[in-house]
């Protein structure tokens, strides 16, 4: 473990702890839709959100989920030496279907003895009791985590980004999935439209009093074609900078407690699709300077956020709570 690595809790390293060796995960598409994007909730989806989704594209091109499972086994361990792997379902919403359907999707991932875990993204409006019982068997006897789109505690910040559900959403969720035995992850995006840096640090109080096991922290960025360009074009929205968002990730990360794992503290936009800011195209050299950060200011996780952040306001825990529940 480096040096700038032991001063967060990791996902690599977690997974090393649980299963004695790295872990890598495998991308899975299996063509879901969006319940804010059809309809079913809204349309049109949150205003940062790529239409075409986060995923590799392979169930338009044909391939099932077990020729997904075998093409990512062959290449992860020619490239890595990887001998286990855990099947990420990333692409939109992917508790959004029959739970028959979803529940042959979810054993076809696991099918492989290599094959140790399972990771679903989702929104928290859009998880069936029927979908979380089937996933708490399979975390009877294996790794089973749940990832949920929160983005944001702040209902307000919620309804200017087009979210479609509200912070009551996520903590329900988070309870339900809770009760059987399935670890919960957050996905946060820093920088909204009209956020503080003192709500963002909110946000991951909130979080972590909601008992979540993992965090995945992106700062927003501005993808072509989306609501959040037009804004950006027209002056009604500012990226941060690359200071501005390290600022904001040591803050967020100095809130939480220290047994969550980060899952994920930097961005990775498409070059083909990203209008700004165009520091985050350096990936690694994002997360390089932003570890060097932390050695330099001798940064841990759940430290006081005051240590990193540049005089933060007071948070008032009663307002965000009657904010929170309305809706």
């Amino acid at each position: 473990m480096t040096e700038s690595a032991a001063r967060y809790r990791s996902l690599s390293s977690w997974l090393k702890e649980l299963f004695g060796e790295p872990v890598r995960k495998i991308a899975l598409d299996a063509g879901m839709a969006c319940p804010n994007r059809d309809g079913t909730i809204g349309y049109g989806g949150c205003i940062y959100c790529n239409p075409r989704g986060s995923g590799t594209g392979a169930f338009a091109r044909g391939m099932s989920v077990a020729a997904q499972v075998d093409s990512g086994i062959e290449f992860l361990s020619r490239r890595f030496g990887a001998k286990k792997f855990i099947g990420y379902f990333q692409s939109f919403t992917n508790t959004y279907a029959e739970p028959a359907r979803l529940a042959r999707l979810y054993r076809q991932a696991l099918e492989r003895p290599e094959m140790v875990g399972l990771a679903i993204g989702t929104r928290p409006d859009c998880v069936a009791d029927e979908v979380l019982d089937h996933l708490g068997d399979l975390a009877s006897s294996g790794l089973v985590w749940m990832e949920y789109g929160l983005q944001s505690v702040h209902a307000r910040t919620l309804r200017r980004i087009n979210r479609g559900h509200g912070p009551k959403s996520f903590f329900d969720a988070i309870r339900r999935t809770k009760e059987r035995g399935i670890l919960t992850v957050a996905h946060v995006i820093l920088g909204l439209p009209g956020e503080s840096l003192c709500e963002m640090v909110e946000t991951a109080e909130a979080v972590g009093d909601a008992g979540v096991e993992g965090v995945k922290i992106h700062p927003l960025y501005v993808i072509g074609g989306t609501p959040l360009e037009a804004m950006y074009l027209g002056g009604d929205y500012r990226p941060m900078t690359e200071m501005e968002a390290a600022e904001a990730t040591l803050a967020f990360m100095a809130a939480l407690p220290p047994e969550v794992v980060i899952h994920r503290m930097t961005s990775d936009p498409h070059p083909g699709e990203l209008v700004a800011p165009k520091w985050m195209l350096d990936r690694h050299g994002v997360r390089r300077r932003l570890e060097q950060l932390m050695l330099e200011r001798d940064f841990r996780q759940s430290t006081d956020c005051s240590r990193t952040a540049s005089n933060p306001k007071d948070t008032n825990t009663d307002e965000y709570k009657s904010e929170a529940t309305r809706i």
